[in-house]
């Protein structure tokens, strides 16, 4: 019998989308059922329905999970940004472990060892980053998953405390001189975003994206963050002026204070401006970066290439065990950042190439650079083919593979394993608790 929207069904969930949704069957059609949990058995209401799946909502729990909990979070389900308040962390890591295997298998094809989770000490406030999207009222918070409508947030439980401050301070500000939201729809208005930065010392940096080169009242604007957040050490104007999706783009100008704001990792020194990338958890990205520095397993001889540097992050935690490191990234304000970074610690053993990935390890073979390891950090839709093929043009005896997607890296395994490199440990890290995202170290061996 086909489904239909509306239509209740009772229903046992067997297991987990990748995004964390239970999965349920209904004369061997798939169901996803929001907020549901592997086991429970709940009446549930057909929301809408394909020829192959349907999606819906939980009516009642007849048998709920005991990893069943009430979320602490008031705006948990219309906010896009939390998928797991509603189960227990031990649970969110069952299925976070389980769904690297499943990908390993089911895509890749391939049997490899994956070792247990490394597991996040602290799961709340644990984010060094936030973007709030900022509304009339006026409202600070984050969209609707899938939307532009902003659910009003006054404190995000992931968030750092110093981010929710910020905020407030911004509303305040706003509220108390009559200060315009941006609306996407007639393009009017002056305040689109606020995004705030903070440091493993607590100093904050907080920047401002505005559709106007300045801002009124801007004294008032630096007296209201100082007395919110004391820590600032940096308040940045971005105008945008751009009908995109892109937060951070445009002219950027300090307001107040520095131009960057500076963090550790690994004992390493690192300035941030606000389009820097950074490692959102700062403890579990130094576990990241551990776990690949034991995969690399540098000895002091060896010459380490890093594609998608970014800011030269693991460039520069590499260069401290091996002969040379060297970082290509394609985004030239970041290579900059990376080589300020280099000179900062005084580390000299470093080389940054301003190039995609596939372009860089061309350069470096016309130059008769041979690399000992890779390692490669890629978006989420992985590494290119032409990518992969360059890589293994220059054999190098290691690959390190730091994944932020399970499926992509099957898929870029699959692909290395047919060129004569194997997996042969995986080890996921849960930097993004309460999320659905995973990241996983891989150590890839020349056969």
């Amino acid at each position: 019998m086909p489904l239909n929207k509306n239509q209740l069904h009772t229903v046992t969930i067997n297991g987990y989308t990748s995004d964390g949704e239970g999965v349920a069957r209904i004369d061997g059609q798939v169901v996803f059922v929001k907020h549901a949990i592997d086991s429970e058995v709940c009446k549930i209401r057909i929301l809408r329905t394909t020829k192959t799946v349907a999606w819906a909502k939980i009516e009642s729990i007849i048998n709920p999970s005991p990893h069943r909990i009430t979320s602490g979070c008031p705006a948990y389900g219309p906010c896009g940004g939390c998928n797991f308040l509603h189960m227990s962390y031990d649970e969110e890591l069952r299925h976070k472990q389980q769904r690297v295997a499943d990908a390993l298998e089911r895509v890749g094809g391939l049997e490899i060892e994956v070792a247990p989770i490394i597991v996040a000490d602290k799961i709340e406030q644990y984010r060094n980053k936030a973007i709030f999207a900022v509304g009339n009222g006026p409202t600070t918070g984050f969209y609707v998953k899938r939307s532009h409508r902003i659910v009003p947030i006054t404190s995000c439980l992931i968030q750092a405390e110093s981010a929710n401050r910020a905020a407030g301070a911004l509303r305040e500000w706003m509220a108390d001189y009559n200060i315009s939201a941006y609306d996407e729809e007639t393009r009017q208005g002056l305040i689109r975003h606020l995004f705030v930065r903070t440091a493993k010392s607590g100093d904050i940096a907080v920047c401002i994206v505005a559709t106007a080169k300045s801002l009124p009242k801007l004294e008032k604007l630096i007296e209201t963050i100082h007395h919110h957040c004391p820590q600032a050490v940096s308040i940045v104007l971005c105008t945008n002026t751009e009908k995109s999706n892109v937060v951070l783009q445009g002219t950027f100008r300090t307001l107040w204070g520095e131009d960057y704001l500076i963090d550790t990792l690994l004992g390493l020194q690192f300035q941030l401006s606000p389009r820097s990338f950074f490692q959102i958890n700062q403890p579990q990205a130094e576990r990241l970066y551990e776990q690949a520095r034991t995969y690399a397993n540098l000895t002091g001889n060896e010459v380490v290439l890093d594609l998608y540097c970014g800011t030269g992050t693991i460039t520069l935690i590499m260069a401290r065990d091996a002969k040379q490191a060297i970082g290509a990234e394609i985004v030239a304000p970041a290579v900059q950042d990376a080589r300020e970074n280099a000179k900062a610690n005084d580390i000299q053993n470093t080389e940054f190439i301003i190039a995609d990935a596939a372009d860089a390890t061309i350069e470096l073979q016309n130059r008769g650079i041979h690399t000992d390891v890779i390692v490669v950090d890629p978006p989420r839709k992985g590494l290119a083919v032409d990518v992969i093929t360059q890589m293994v043009k220059m054999s190098p005896d290691r690959i390190v593979y730091i994944s932020c997607d399970p499926a992509t890296l099957a898929r870029d395994l699959k692909l290395l394993d047919a060129e004569g490199y194997k997996a042969k440990e995986v080890t996921p890290i849960d930097m993004f608790p309460r999320c659905a995202h995973v990241e996983c170290v891989v150590l890839v061996e020349r056969k």
